[in-house]
């Protein structure tokens, strides 16, 4: 067969489609798939309900009876919670490379935004639904605790707390998926979200306690202080929004961008 009618004969068959991409949908069930198919991923999962209940048993046999109100049960379950919920986000992006899946991953699917973009819908919506089910375990023993010392239920959490209490732990989640996308290193983000959490809290208040200067400018540069405005039971006004904005956007953002320029652009082993 000469080559010009080899030519014809392939000239003449019809196109092969394009594959279609990969939906959004289904990267994003993948990854909720990932997070629950380990054991670790699953007993941590588990450990926020686990640190739920155990909160709130603790709030009912040790609080004073004038105590058992929802906000102090919602107090005691959100420290584990702050504490849980930040090291589920920074695992959803460092497994890649600490089990080293991403190679696989980012072959399937090129367009690395797209697996940091599911992942992180991923860990949102964990945080989400963990907050549902601490809060409703929460309204569960406050009703018990009540019932255990004989006084009424007290529902002294406002729906405006709720959702400043539940943009307080996104935060911290976006805190720590920051790091995982920043270091991409298990054990370096994690380390990093304590320093971060608890070391440089103490540095601060230090610093704010015998410099006037830093006491004044803190709330413009301290994200922790700036979210302490979510949490301490006053309204927010549009001061504490401008902080809580200006030091989102230092602490966060920047951050965020600086470490997606690198999943983007670095080489995958």
């Amino acid at each position: 067969m000469s080559t010009a009618v080899l030519d014809q004969e392939v000239a003449a068959r019809p196109a092969r489609p394009a594959p279609a991409p990969i939906p959004m949908s289904r990267l994003v069930s993948v990854e909720l798939r990932k997070s629950l198919d380990t054991r670790s991923g699953f007993w941590l999962l588990a450990g926020v309900g686990i640190a739920a209940v155990l909160a709130t048993a603790a709030t009912i046999a040790f609080a004073p009876d004038d105590q058992i109100t929802y906000d102090s049960f919602g107090a005691a379950i959100g420290i584990p919670m702050a504490v849980l919920l930040p090291i589920i986000a920074i695992l959803s992006i460092t497994s890649e490379w600490s089990q080293r899946s991403g190679l696989t991953s980012f072959t399937l699917v090129p367009h690395r935004g797209r697996v940091v973009a599911a992942k992180l819908a991923v860990a949102l919506g964990i945080g989400v639904t963990s907050m549902v089910v601490a809060l409703t375990v929460g309204a569960l023993g406050n009703v018990l605790g009540a019932a255990i010392v004989g006084v009424d239920p007290v529902w002294d959490i406002e729906a405006t707390s709720l959702a400043t209490l539940a943009l307080f732990q996104i935060l911290n989640m976006l805190i720590g998926f920051t790091l995982g996308v920043l270091f991409r290193s298990s054990a370096v983000a994690i380390v990093g979200y304590f320093v971060f959490s608890f070391v440089l809290v103490t540095l601060t208040e230090v610093l704010a306690a015998t410099q006037q200067w830093f006491a004044d400018l803190r709330p413009w540069v301290d994200f922790n202080f700036a979210q302490g405005a979510l949490t301490d039971g006053a309204s927010m006004t549009g001061e504490h929004w401008a902080q809580l904005g200006v030091t989102g956007f230092v602490w966060v953002v920047l951050p965020l961008a600086a470490g997606l320029w690198g999943v983007l652009r670095s080489e995958v082993k």
